[in-house]
């Protein structure tokens, strides 16, 4: 018995083997509450600039693309849309892993480049803004079949980097 005694101090001394380690990374922290939505407009110098819409919440993607969708409700803070204004249809959204798809109620004819780069960085906004990865990719497609729709789009203002 006097042998085990030695060999329990030992073994109580010098623990269970977990060593310590740093805290393993999880990805950025979601932003919290949100104040409204951010939609990104045009400024005169044809810049996307990001602009809140209050309203007391963040809310959907869809919800944010309705407000960019229509023209009418913007204010008139010096910015634009390059949007053709439609009524009608909403946008449909549907997520899949690193991806969001958005099917909008235009031809490719109605919004110029930037407006395309309206949709996919205020989507990327809300589902950034929610906490999901800003690695996400956007593919919007449009009513008429064109090569446009098959893109995997970045938002330029919203990089992995930032």
């Amino acid at each position: 018995m006097k042998r085990v005694w030695p060999l329990l101090l030992v073994l109580l001394l010098a623990g269970c083997g977990v060593e310590p380690a740093d805290p393993a990374p999880g990805g950025e922290a979601p932003t919290g509450v949100a104040p409204g939505v951010t939609l990104y407009l045009v400024d005169e110098h044809k810049q996307l600039q990001p602009e809140l819409r209050l309203g007391g919440q963040l809310g959907t993607i869809s919800d944010a693309l309705a407000l960019l969708l229509n023209p009418g409700r913007l204010t008139s803070s010096g910015l634009h849309t390059e949007i053709t204004d439609i009524s009608g249809p909403q946008s449909r959204v549907t997520m899949a892993p690193g991806l969001i798809q958005i099917s909008v109620p235009l031809t490719v004819q109605n919004l110029s480049p930037l407006g395309i780069d309206q949709i996919v960085c205020t989507a990327l906004g809300v589902y950034v803004q929610s906490g999901g990865p800003r690695t996400t990719e956007v593919q919007v497609s449009f009513t008429q079949s064109t090569p446009a729709s098959d893109v995997r789009r970045t938002c330029p203002l919203i990089s992995p980097g930032r």
